[in-house]
């Protein structure tokens, strides 16, 4: 049966509590779930009301897609077979499938798209090893190998329910490959948080069309696990990347094919909290992850069907706004990891989604919001929004590491088009690196962020930890490592301590400083968004750096401005320069942000307040 307009009609009105999943029929997990907004309207099938704009944007974008596909398929090829590497191609496979299923596309039932979808399954049938599992950078790996099975489950549907005879021999390729992986996913394990609920959506989907009963017992001992999410709604990696691709597309599927409803609850919670981290231009703020992209940009397109979703079953206004949002800005946007034309196969599965949404709620112009588990304040004013960040877990476990939130920006902010990306504040005490707040708090009138740092020098052993062969232990200093026994040693310490106060004032903020106990040189450093006019600044030999030494400088882009100062002074006792710490000189590392850069030097004891308007 031809995924029609007609079809996609009937199945929408079929699935009125918002399910509508391909392989099978609402059923129990639809049930459970609760009303949705759209679960009191009555009709024939086929009388279901659908948003056509949305599914003309969806496949207009798909459709658009195509020829790149075609050109880059064969690339995809040998990246499985050469490399084991299955995402590319299983994603590739996807979209053609979705297009060629699909009435309303330009490349319905095309011929030539067969070949390809025919080499594409074979690759990632020589791809697979004989334990089911694909590497993806990692050995046999199974959540990687989850990923791509997701994919294959969800297009081997579109394409089965199509019951096309030209595809049938590609069909049998893509189960085969999945029910190949679905024992794999039901004994491996994980590395991360997110991958446990990936493998579950997978084993989910697998069990959908191909039963066996080693998978719903493998996602029970999973959740049994508890969901790892904050009372803020932020799930325990503190990622908008892992949040709006891996985790919350994962627990709406187990809800709605596991027969866990109660895990609506999770993606209703991370969707709101993201409500307070939303940029006017569509970025989502990353400052608080634990992963990789705490110094990255992220867009909120990435959340996109997952607003639509939770809108459309919750009737929320505010979920609307932002899923209504996103379709009037459409192709133009900055899509993130899955394409625009990329979602087009998870509408055709689900086709709840195409239902108009409900009313939008206006947005809010005005608040501030402070999630305490995370240690992000949210300030926004209109087109005006700021971020005051303590949330770092460096000063917990003193390290650098992959899963730790490290990022020392404790302050953003945004004037329209011209973006303040980080302020970070970098003393040169004992190269122990820049200032991470160990808390933030309100007190009147705005934020304090604090933080205690502290250095030893060591003292001769006591005499009983001595050793004639001068063999000690390797130890660490809280710095650097050294055979020196340090844990045994008398220390006379130095000490650095910084509070932060952050405050609104004249349609910007004051941000005052006090740096007490050690004298030491430090840089407050500024990274404006590349792309803007910088005024009232001297350039440093670094590219892109520059120092405000006195008055007032400014960043602007278009109408947009922010004014920024006093400078401070300059001088051999105050150098332009940021130490990011010997835990990355050491190892010819660094710590530089992106954009423009800009530094206001002094020395403490230092008090000083830096006016941003």
């Amino acid at each position: 049966m031809t995924l029609s307009r007609r079809g996609l009609l009937t199945q929408t009105a079929a699935g009125t509590a918002g399910i509508g999943l391909l392989g099978g029929s609402a059923g129990t997990a639809s049930a459970a779930s609760g009303t949705s907004a759209a679960s009191d309207r009555s009709g024939k099938p086929g009388d279901e009301p659908v948003d056509e704009e949305f599914l003309a944007l969806l496949t207009t974008a798909a459709d658009a897609r195509v020829p790149r596909v075609l050109k880059e398929y064969r690339d995809h090829i040998a990246d499985a077979r050469e490399r084991g590497r299955a995402r590319a191609a299983t994603r590739s496979l996807r979209l053609l499938s979705s297009v060629y299923v699909w009435e309303d596309s330009e490349h319905h039932h095309d011929r030539s798209l067969l070949a390809p979808m025919r080499r594409l399954a074979d690759a990632l049938a020589e791809a697979q090893f004989d334990d089911g599992l694909f590497d993806e950078g990692q050995v046999h790996s199974p959540p990687d190998t989850a990923f791509s099975v997701v994919d294959l489950a969800l297009l081997w549907a579109l394409l089965d329910r199509d019951g096309h005879a030209a595809t049938r021999g590609i069909r049998g390729t893509v189960e085969r490959v999945a029910r190949k992986a679905g024992p794999a996913l039901a004994e491996g394990g994980v590395h991360t948080p997110n991958h446990r609920w990936k493998i579950c959506a997978a084993l989910a989907r697998v069990h959908r069309h191909w039963p066996d009963p080693r998978y719903p017992r493998r996602i029970d001992a999973w959740l049994a696990e508890g969901v790892d999410q904050y009372p803020g709604g932020q799930y325990s990696e503190r990622s908008p990347t892992y949040a709006a691709v891996v985790t919350n597309p994962s627990l709406l599927t187990l809800a709605a094919l596991a027969g866990r409803p109660e895990l609506y609850a999770h993606v209703r919670a991370n969707l709101k909290g993201t409500l307070r981290t939303i940029e006017p231009n569509g970025e989502v703020e990353t400052v608080q992850s634990r992963r990789q992209d705490q110094t990255a940009l992220r867009y909120l397109p990435e959340y996109w069907l997952q607003y639509r979703e939770m809108a459309l079953r919750d009737g929320d206004g505010r979920f609307a706004a932002v899923a209504a949002l996103l379709q009037q800005r459409g192709a133009g946007q900055t899509m993130g990891e899955v394409t625009l034309g990329d979602r087009l196969a998870e509408v055709l599965e689900n086709p709840s989604l195409a239902r108009p949404l409900p009313e939008a709620a206006p947005p809010e112009r005005g608040s501030v919001h402070h999630d305490r588990e995370v240690g992000l304040v949210r300030i926004v004013r209109g087109s005006r929004t700021a971020s005051v960040f303590g949330g770092t877990d460096f000063p917990d476990v003193h390290a650098i590491s992959s899963g730790l939130s490290t990022n020392p920006t404790f302050f953003k902010m945004r004037k329209g088009e011209a973006i303040l990306d980080s302020l970070r504040l970098a003393p040169r005490f004992f190269s122990l690196g820049h200032f991470r707040a160990e808390r933030v708090e309100r007190v009147a009138g705005g934020w304090r962020l604090t933080a205690r740092v502290r250095a030893a020098f060591h003292l001769p052993l006591p005499p009983q930890h001595r050793r004639p062969d001068g063999a000690y232990p390797l130890t660490d200093d809280g710095r650097f490592w050294s055979a020196m026994d340090f844990p045994h040693r008398p220390k006379e310490w130095r000490t650095l301590r910084t509070e932060v106060v952050v405050r609104e004032a004249g349609g910007g903020f004051d941000i005052a400083f006090s740096v007490t106990g050690a004298d030491v040189p430090l840089a407050l450093e500024l990274a404006f968004r590349a792309g803007g006019e910088l005024r009232g600044v001297r350039e440093l030999p670094e590219p892109d750096a520059y120092q405000l030494v006195s008055g007032r400088g400014s960043y602007q882009v278009g109408g947009d401005r922010i004014s920024f100062g006093p400078g401070n002074g300059s001088g051999p006792r105050q150098p332009a320069t940021v130490d990011p710490g010997e835990r990355y000189q050491w190892m010819n590392g660094g710590l530089t942000p992106e954009g423009s850069r800009v530094l206001i030097t002094g020395r403490s004891p230092f008090r000083y307040t830096l006016e941003l308007r």
